[in-house]
């Protein structure tokens, strides 16, 4: 089978920092090139969809976590499927509504989301093609959500401000500026000259058992190998992780891809060694808290010495909020460099116009530091540590 490829990376924003993770975005596309002397090879690589482009909207976990459903698609039914990015989005904007309204406000609320909000909506609405549910009208040809989302806040906003009793009916019209902005949702479409509903095209087509799907994450400060609330702002819907040590996040992913599962992943691309435009993070070996001028320079110039991360600085950089949950990507495959090190190939959001083409290749180090989520099938985890998580039926 001919691998098919797709570029997925999606920022996760909070309304509250919206214009600065926007920044962010427009700082790491517009980075230039090194031109590195990194040679890679690739040791495997998993079947993926082709590479989008998120445009400008926060929605990095709907794309990323929809490409790995996409992985998931074809490794058990053989079948090439466009999701609809933008159906999953909007169901999640609206159950985050709600959530919204009824804490008063006191409730993460923006463009950004989790991991397992794809999965949520996919097992509590369905899903739908790409076809079906583009969330682009007028003409518009990418996503742009900023002006959507200033008046879909303004509107809880006013609501929350009401005296009880509210007027429940409050949820039209939030959908109507919805539809405004996204168009209107069919509630039927015909895909490949039937009918479906997105329920239906989820059992039909998809049939993916959402209860197979569990998201992993690594905080010393908790108990290992148990499930916990973990303090990540775009975890609105307040869901629990499993907690594992921080080296046994790259032992998950490896079993996973052995056997031949891709792995979604949320992560932090704030740093000045994680390069877009180079495609490539790495964890220099150097004061990460002052690189020099000088070092950022040279960071990207040909393969380097990593710094040796232990659980205590990976916590130390959550604790001081250096590490944030600002990012999501689809891993798909390893490469080795020149001098035999491995790399995970990472799908990204942003498009096709770095050196790789949309993807970047990342260390194991950097994802051991750095990673705040995964997200994987529960049976490609490695039966030691299925069993340690209560994971065997």
């Amino acid at each position: 089978m001919r691998k098919i490829l797709l570029v997925l990376l999606t920022l996760v924003t909070t309304q509250s920092s919206i214009y600065a993770q926007e920044d962010l975005i427009k700082k790491i596309i517009n980075n230039k090139s090194n031109n590195t002397n990194f040679q890679f090879t690739l040791v495997k690589q998993l079947d993926n969809t082709t590479v989008k482009q998120q445009g400008s909207s926060g929605t990095c976990w709907s794309y990323a976590g929809n490409s790995f459903l996409e992985s998931e698609i074809y490794k058990k039914h053989k079948r090439v499927l466009d999701i609809a990015e933008i159906y999953t989005a909007r169901k999640t904007y609206e159950e985050k509504a709600k959530n919204y309204v009824m804490m008063d406000g006191f409730l993460n609320y923006g463009d950004g989301g989790s991991l397992h909000d794809v999965i949520n909506m996919y097992k509590k609405y369905g899903i739908m093609p790409q076809e079906a549910y583009t969330g682009l009208i007028n003409g518009a040809v990418k996503n742009n959500f900023k002006e959507m989302q200033i008046e879909l806040k303004n509107n809880l906003d006013k609501i929350i401000a009401k005296k009880a009793p509210i007027n429940t009916n409050w949820t039209i019209n939030f959908s109507s500026i919805l539809d405004k902005y996204l168009g209107k949702v069919p509630e039927t479409f015909i895909y490949n000259g039937k009918e479906y509903t997105p329920k239906t095209f989820a059992e039909e087509i998809v049939d993916l058992d959402p209860d197979d799907y569990i998201e992993i994450t690594s905080f010393k400060d908790y108990q290992y190998y148990k499930q916990f609330y973990p303090p990540l702002p775009d975890n609105w819907s307040g869901d629990k992780m499993y907690n594992i040590p921080m080296a046994e996040l790259t032992d998950c992913i490896d079993h996973a891809l052995s056997l031949g599962y891709t792995v979604c992943w949320a992560t932090d691309v704030s740093e000045a060694y994680f390069s877009w435009k180079n495609g490539l993070a790495y964890v220099p070996d150097t004061n990460l808290y002052a690189i020099s001028s000088e070092e950022r320079a040279n960071l990207f110039t040909h393969p380097k010495p990593e710094k040796i991360i232990t659980e205590e600085m990976r916590q130390e950089a959550i604790n001081n909020k250096s590490t944030t949950d600002d990012h999501a990507m689809h891993i798909v495959g390893i490469s080795k460099d020149q001098n035999g090190k491995e790399y995970y190939l990472i799908k990204n959001s942003w498009g096709d116009t770095n050196d790789f083409k949309g993807y970047l290749y990342v260390t194991k180090t950097y994802v051991q530091f750095k990673t705040t989520a995964i997200l994987l099938n529960k049976n490609a985890l490695p039966k030691k540590l299925r069993k340690k998580l209560n994971l065997m039926s």
